[in-house]
């Protein structure tokens, strides 16, 4: 079965939540980037989480963007979604490779560091939206708890997971997002904390041949909901060998002649799928006309 994210509703609409499976995606991007375990755990929660928080967006062409800027060895971690499924996403440093913590779990915390997390979304409007937090334990899902409450004023409940399996591919990976509109009823949400606090891993869910569907009738136990959406989701890439060629010609007239002086071609690959687009010497001078 494909990856995908489902959309529910409870409590007269004033409660929303988002579950995805995310395993074959978070496999892509593994692939893709030759991930480290701890930075396949890293990424993998980033792209999980900005799929879910994409399809929230409501616009065809919306963009969302999420970094986590720390100060560990993982560096800037980023990923890229938009409102139909679609998310890509790189590590600055996708090789780090540090201590298990104390549990036997990969420490995404001690990857990231201290330092912030900021989300972009660009609606169309002039100036794209930016919100920006501090990293509470660079773990991902208590971060974007946090940014939620701070920067949206949306409380919510985060939870992510990537379980990696001893060959270094991706055993499972998944999500959820659970947030409250105003006015959300106190016995609603006590429930939902008590569900929320009871829930455990996602990936031991996940793992337990549970699905997204499953997740959400843990979450909401004993309560009515209703799914209204199930949406696809993929790692994909949009970037193009034209994309790439606008941005050599960016780099203006000095710097194409410089490349051509060197007599090689020039290759260039996209930091988000690692596809590579290479220029030959007559190409770099028709770019420079």
């Amino acid at each position: 079965m494909s990856d995908h994210i489902l959309r529910a509703v409870a409590a007269d609409g004033f409660v929303r939540a988002f579950a995805i499976d995310g395993r074959k995606l978070v496999e892509y991007a593994r692939r893709r980037h030759a991930l480290s375990p701890v930075m396949c755990a890293c990424l993998g929660r980033l792209l999980c989480a900005s799929a879910m928080m994409g399809i929230m967006m409501k616009g065809d062409e919306d963009i969302l963007t999420v970094s986590v800027n720390g100060t560990g060895p993982a560096g800037r971690v980023i990923a890229s979604a938009d409102s139909h499924g679609h998310v890509k996403g790189f590590a600055a440093n996708p090789f780090v490779d540090i201590p298990l913590k104390e549990n036997g779990k990969l420490d995404v915390g001690g990857a990231v560091g201290p330092g912030f997390l900021q989300v972009i979304k660009d609606v169309g409007l002039k100036d794209p939206y930016v919100g920006q937090t501090e990293l509470v334990n660079g773990e991902i899902a208590e971060d974007l708890t946090y940014y939620f409450a701070a920067s949206e004023q949306v409380p919510s409940g985060v939870g992510l997971g990537v379980l990696v399996d001893t060959d270094g591919s991706i055993r499972q990976a998944g999500g959820f997002i659970v947030q409250l509109m105003p006015g959300t009823e106190d016995d609603i949400i006590y429930a939902l904390e008590e569900n929320i606090a009871s829930f455990g891993s996602v990936t031991s869910h996940l793992d337990s041949g549970e699905s997204a569907f499953d997740m959400l009738s843990h979450l909401f136990k004993d309560m009515p909901y209703e799914v209204t959406d199930d949406v696809p989701a993929s790692f994909k890439c949009d970037c193009s060998r034209e994309r790439v060629r606008k941005a050599l010609i960016a780099v203006g007239r000095d710097e194409l002649s410089s490349m051509i002086a060197e007599g090689n071609p020039v290759e260039m690959k996209c930091s988000f799928c690692n596809s590579a687009y290479e220029f030959d010497i007559d190409e770099l001078k028709s770019l420079i006309s």
